[in-house]
């Protein structure tokens, strides 16, 4: 019987083994799966799906080929499609029931610009004059090489990648997505292990049976004694069993064992290759950061789990986005204040802060010894507000903490015109000492833009500038007065003490006359999670003096001013103006708290002499 189990042990150790080597061997699945697509090489650009990315679960492996230089960026679709506009472009998506890539090239849309009506054989206005998709603020992330490309992402659903050569030259043509398919075999360890198990105890019963067999052959010794019995002729005794006749051999008892061995020896081996692929396992938690892939962050959703009455926009940017929309207008900005450029300053610079930085240049130009303006920092960033909008223009407000503790902390107001256009800095202003910027919404949710006339808030956006000004010029006389947190407001104390500085100066040979007014700077506002407004505005001082004695002259007290006007003293009379970047917090309608200053920046932008 013993012989019997350990015979089945064997065998069934055999066939355990062998299915656990087959799993690994004959019957193992290919470890990835890939899709091919081919685009006619007519179109610049080509657009790969989020469809077409989420094909099969896991990292996607993306090959692109078939031109002298390639381009790879990803984004929101929807960002990649408005990017796109109506420019002639390759789809490649993935057909439902094929399960396979296919290609739609889409012509591109020419529309004639509204209530134009150009003459016969006139060419219409260059609607998208930006070809060249690198360097777009728009993407996540963007890559570059030679004639092929191949770049490991993981990419969920709502993103797209859109790929090019120059913007100009056909994109590659061949497009190749690999994805890592689960080819585990988690019962092949289980199998070899089970399989092992069950040849060693096969062997210790064959073993064990062989004992039995060689001690049941042996003389039987204190044999109990029965009835006397007659004596019977004398038979020759048998000799004594060895092991080789039990085996009908003389040799030892080897060969048994040479077929067991070799089985150890393999399944030793096979087992020394095991690997997490060969063992049953919980499916892994996710973890963060699992992915070095930048991606948007999902929009909460709601916590009583229905569904709003209107779905909440995205936010227009993300943090590694504006990180390095922010590191790029840091970079330009610095060479460009160095080498006094205005034509590369506009490029990243508009409005209220390109004036300022176009007079300081010009300052310059005369008397290098003006200051130039202060730094763009570079992330990270304090604090990071985008807008949330699926459409342009796209606001984004950031605040940029300075590596010299002693330089208080720039706010910058981000704007991007259109889709193919870059973020420009509209208002870059010095946080106040000890401002409090008012809590506001996580990065990945974004803030809505506060209308401009919207009426609940404590002050409509758009009358903030003139209410303001109004109280620089009047003081407590002003009916603005107690809107405005005046107490601790250092701009303010500025400006009363300059003036009343200006007036001491020239009392004797002419008069001073002041005036403030709303600049000509847009008024942007983003929401607070307060139901308050961070508000950014744009007021001038002008500041006139009128020579009263004939004999008198009236002179220039600052080098920016001499250097603006072209003359150190006039007869006649001097003018300057001076434009304030102005940054508020404006609390909520029925709030208890008062409009507060949190940062300013003061740029001289006119100097002239009276005619």
């Amino acid at each position: 019987m013993r012989f019997v189990l350990a015979i089945v042990a064997f065998v069934l150790a055999a066939v355990m083994i062998v299915f656990g080597i087959a799993q690994r061997t004959v019957f193992l699945e290919p470890s990835t799966s890939s899709l091919s697509a081919s685009t006619s090489g007519s179109s610049a650009y080509t657009v790969i799906d989020s469809s077409a990315l989420s094909a099969s679960p896991g990292n996607q492996t993306i090959r692109v080929s078939g031109s002298e230089s390639t381009f790879l960026a990803y984004g929101r679709t929807a960002d990649v499609t408005a990017w796109i506009g109506g420019d002639a472009h390759a789809v490649v998506s993935l057909d439902d029931k094929t399960q396979k890539l296919v290609v739609t090239e889409v012509e591109a849309d020419v529309v004639a610009p509204e209530n134009s009506s150009p003459a016969e054989g006139a060419a219409l206005p260059e609607v998208n004059p930006v070809t060249n998709p690198a360097g777009s603020d728009l993407w996540l992330q963007e890559f570059e090489g030679a004639s092929s490309l191949t770049k490991n992402l993981n990419l969920p659903e709502g993103i797209s990648i859109i790929v090019a050569s120059d913007g100009t030259a056909a994109a590659p043509s061949e497009v190749t997505m690999t994805w890592a398919a689960d080819n585990s075999t988690p019962w092949a360890g289980p199998l070899l292990v089970g399989g092992a198990a069950l040849l060693l105890i096969g062997l210790v019963m064959y073993i064990l049976a062989l004992l039995h067999l060689r001690r049941s052959r042996r003389p039987r010794r204190n044999v109990p004694r029965g009835p006397r019995l007659p004596y019977l002729p004398r038979v020759p005794l048998p000799k004594a069993l060895k092991a080789g006749d039990i085996t009908g051999s003389g040799r030892p008892n080897t060969r048994s064992m040479i077929a067991v061995v070799p089985m150890l020896l393999i399944s030793g081996l096979v087992l020394s290759g095991c690997s997490a692929d060969l063992w049953p396992a919980a499916p892994p938690a996710k973890t963060a950061g699992a992915s070095e892939t930048p991606m948007p962050s999902p929009t909460p959703e709601s916590t009583d789990g229905a569904s709003d009455a209107t779905e909440v926009p995205p936010a227009a940017a993300t943090v590694p986005q504006i990180e390095r929309i922010v590191t790029k207008i840091a970079t330009l900005a610095a060479d460009a204040d160095a080498s006094m450029n205005a034509e590369t300053i506009a490029t990243r610079f508009t409005g209220t802060a390109l004036e300022q930085r176009l007079k300081n240049y010009t300052m310059r130009g005369v008397d290098p010894a003006i200051a130039a303006p202060a730094a763009i920092g570079k992330p990270p960033l304090s604090v990071t507000l985008p807008q949330q909008s699926e459409s342009w223009p796209r606001v984004v407000m950031t605040v940029i903490q300075q590596e010299d503790k002693t330089i208080p902390p720039t706010t910058l107001i981000l704007r991007q015109e259109t889709p193919r256009a870059d973020y420009l800095v509209e208002y870059a202003i010095s946080l106040e000492a000890g401002a409090q910027v008012p809590h506001v919404a996580p990065a990945a949710i974004g803030a809505p833009a506060i209308a401009p006339d919207n009426k609940l808030l404590l002050l409509p956006p758009n009358q903030v500038a003139a209410a303001y000004a109004d109280v620089l010029l009047q003081g407590e006389a002003s009916p603005s007065w107690p809107l405005f947190q005046t107490e601790g407001d250092e701009f303010l104390a500025s400006f009363v003490k300059s003036r009343s500085d200006h007036i001491a100066q020239l009392a004797v040979t002419a008069t001073l006359a002041f005036e403030t007014a709303a600049g000509e700077g847009r008024t942007v506002a983003l929401a607070t999670n307060d139901s308050g407004a961070i508000v950014a505005v744009n007021v001038n001082e002008t500041e006139i003096a009128t020579v009263v004695n004939g004999e008198a002259v009236v002179n220039f007290n600052d080098a920016g001013s001499k250097a603006l006007s072209g003359v150190t003293s006039s007869a006649k009379g001097i003018q300057k103006v001076l434009s304030d970047q102005l940054l508020f917090y404006v609390p909520a309608v029925g709030s208890t708290d008062k409009i507060t200053l949190l940062g300013s920046t003061q740029g001289l932008i006119s100097a002239s002499e009276l005619p």
